[in-house]
């Protein structure tokens, strides 16, 4: 393809069936580039694929097996010839009181968040070399700028997201390879909806951020075709923040 943003891209994006994923790879693909689409859900994922089209194909990922990752990385090479964009997008979010927050939910989040994101980098550092200019995303949070109480595994995951972004960037420059971390706040996803129906929608505005809203999941998505894209050439080791200014009093610190 070679109209849009993203005109001969390929494009590797976990957590990818559902939710921000799939977000993401509908709006790459509208921009011309070819996604392979990463989750461990095998129904949803090869449903999406078929949806998208031929410019889509999905492969079971679960992003803490480093096996896996070498699958999906040379399927991303036999299906589309090359890559040359990784979205680490998956994720998850859990919490509780110091005192309650068990080793094992610790354990499971960093390696999911964290460490999923490093084997990604790993997996795929050839290829994106290969297939340069390459971009790398890494989706962190707000929470990877400023403390969350009771949120201890995935702060610290998400800090850890932003610094493995910093190290790596500085690594893979000389390459042709980009890795920046993307930072957002309040996303309206299906979770954030159910909580708004249960708590009121102007209720959980209010409590995100300075704009007292939440934002649409393209205004994130329109930050990740920029990323992916060459617009973004001089940008690498670098946080973008989407947040509404949740973090704007810390964001310096």
């Amino acid at each position: 393809m070679t109209d849009g943003r993203l005109p001969g891209r390929v494009a590797l994006i976990t957590g990818a069936a559902s939710g921000m994923g799939a977000t993401h790879a509908r709006a790459f693909l509208a921009e011309g580039a070819c996604v392979l689409l990463g989750d461990i859900d095998d129904d949803k994922g090869s449903k999406l694929a078929e949806e998208l089209g031929d410019n889509a194909a999905y492969v079971h990922l679960d992003v803490t097996a480093s096996a896996d990752w070498t699958a999906a990385v040379q399927a991303a090479v036999d299906r589309f010839g090359k890559l040359n964009v990784l979205v680490n997008n998956a994720g998850i979010l859990d919490g509780g009181p110091l005192g309650t927050y068990t080793e094992q939910q610790w354990r499971r989040i960093l390696d999911i968040n964290l460490t999923g994101a490093f084997l990604g980098l790993s997996a795929a550092r050839d290829a994106l070399v290969a297939a340069r200019p390459s971009s790398v995303i890494n989706v962190s949070s707000a929470a990877g700028i400023q403390g969350v109480a009771g949120m201890h595994g995935y702060t610290a995951s998400k800090f850890g997201l932003r610094g493995l972004t910093k190290s790596a960037a500085l690594e893979l420059a000389e390459h042709g390879v980009r890795v920046n971390s993307v930072h957002p706040g309040g996303v309206m996803t299906p979770m954030i909806a159910g909580m708004a129906a249960e708590h009121g929608v102007a209720e959980i505005d209010r409590a995100q951020n300075t704009l007292t809203r939440l934002a649409h999941p393209e205004e994130i998505t329109s930050l990740m075709v920029y990323l992916a894209s060459e617009e973004s050439s001089f940008c690498t080791g670098a946080e973008f923040v989407a947040d509404g200014g949740l973090t704007a009093g810390s964001i310096h610190a």
